[in-house]
């Protein structure tokens, strides 16, 4: 009997000794990543320099100009509680084919129209104030934070000497939202994708704390509105956040186009293969040294955004309860979508 017991608890010790080997493995691994960016920052000071002030100039030049308005003025929408009759005329169109609410429909909008990362930050915002519910919040992330359409047709479409562009932006845009129309009908497909890869199943069996003012016909709750700032008091909050929301997005600016030093002494590497990672690292910068040399390679990467714009969309929906890894899984069904209906189309 002492046996069986002993051996029970020898068992039992396995999968956590397995977990501490897993752990050590990665902080090892983390710290061979540290050690190797910090030797390459000392050997590489000029040319370290030159990336960190390619994305500070980004930052300052593009996304501040761009995106701090919106911000600001989304978040006084927000707090004043005017998302509601801002969305009046389109809500009843976005209801019947997404099943949104109000507030799911003012994602849905200022996500597509704003750019990313606008969709990640009010689908945050508002399930952080108890406006949208966590299960409609989760689904609209999905497919509603992209590539701003403004973004697209002035840097993408100029820096890819995109003669046609249509086709280019009907797919750009065309893919998330009938990729969402499932999503959202579809409670199957976000289960796949939510309960296999995030491992938090209770997400689907949330419900706000709130009491109850309005259900969607495919039954997205929506909770009673908090309390209504006043213009002054929700402009000094909404400028508050906008501004600590932008720096946050140029600390990541910064920090991921300094890892572009990361292959520097691997001159040999293919140049798609170095294109690639450029992409994947921090899209922005991607289009920037692909150019019209690989546009293929750009649009279908365009949707997935890169490491950097996941990062940030982690930085906007922090404390909201929505899951960074099935947004990750998402943006990965949406990217090989893309990139069959480029295989199979063959514009270039």
């Amino acid at each position: 009997m002492y046996k069986k017991i002993l051996s029970e608890k020898t068992m039992s010790d396995i999968p956590k000794t397995q977990n501490g080997i897993g752990n050590s493995f990665v902080r090892f691994l983390y710290l061979a990543v540290g050690t190797y960016l910090i030797f390459l920052l000392l050997r590489y000071p000029a040319l370290s320099l030159q990336y960190a002030l390619a994305g500070l100039r980004l930052w300052f030049e593009k996304m501040i100009p761009t995106l701090l308005p919106f911000m600001i003025l989304s978040g006084i929408l927000i707090n004043m509680n005017l998302t509601e009759g801002f969305v009046r005329l389109f809500h009843p169109i976005l209801r019947f084919f997404y099943g949104t609410t109000p507030n799911g429909s003012y994602t849905l909008i200022m996500g597509f129209l704003c750019g990313f990362p606008m969709g990640s930050r009010i689908a945050g915002e508002l399930c952080r104030t108890g406006r949208l519910s966590i299960r409609e919040g989760s689904r609209l992330l999905a497919f509603c934070n992209n590539i701003g359409p403004i973004y697209f047709l002035s840097f993408v479409v100029s820096t890819l000497s995109l003669e046609k562009p249509l086709m280019p932006f009907l797919v750009m845009y065309g893919v998330p939202l009938l990729y969402g129309f499932f999503v959202m009908r579809l409670p199957l497909l976000f289960h796949v994708f939510g309960g296999l890869f995030s491992g938090r199943t209770s997400l689907f069996r949330h419900r706000p704390t709130e009491s109850v003012s309005s259900v969607s016909p495919d039954g997205f709750q929506s909770s009673k509105q908090p309390q209504t700032e006043g213009l002054l008091e929700a402009t000094d909050h909404a400028v508050v956040s906008g501004l600590t929301g932008i720096a946050r997005l140029g600390g990541y600016m910064v920090f991921f186009n300094l890892l572009n030093i990361l292959f520097v002494p691997f001159t040999r590497l293919p140049d798609t293969l170095l294109k690639t990672y450029y992409c994947i690292l921090e899209i922005t910068g991607g289009i920037a040294r692909c150019g019209s040399l690989h546009p293929v390679l750009v649009l279908v990467m365009l949707p997935f955004g890169g490491f950097s714009c996941i990062a940030q969309t982690y930085s906007m929906i922090r404390g909201a309860g929505l899951s960074i890894r099935t947004y990750v899984w998402h943006k990965l069904a949406q990217t090989v979508f893309t990139a069959l209906i480029y295989l199979l189309w063959q514009p270039f």
